[in-house]
């Protein structure tokens, strides 16, 4: 098992813990640290869950839509930086728009 293995089981453990802890059952900490997918997200959801304690399943699947969709979000903003970043290059680049 990888280090990155282990650190994904421990935050999935963790979350899947706090929302038993809050009278849910397993199955939906199961689901959630899935969707989440990184111990990055689970520990976010974790902080929300300790601080907020929801006392609904919808309270909970929208945080975890939330957390998603920022993932989601940031992934975008970083390959539109890396296209924006290339085609810069392409322009700055000898030889593009006659330069010699």
């Amino acid at each position: 098992m990888t280090d990155n293995h282990r650190e994904w089981v421990r935050a999935r453990d963790e979350l899947v813990s706090q929302i038993c802890d809050l009278g849910f059952p397993e199955e939906l900490g199961q689901q959630i640290a899935k969707q989440l997918g990184s111990p990055k997200a689970m520990n976010r959801m974790m902080g929300y869950l300790i601080n907020v304690r929801p006392q609904s399943v919808e309270l909970i699947v929208d945080e975890m839509l939330a957390i998603c969709s920022d993932i989601d979000r940031w992934r975008d903003k970083k390959a539109s930086e890396e296209a924006n970043a290339k085609y810069n290059e392409l322009l700055n680049s000898d030889g593009y728009f006659g330069k010699e």
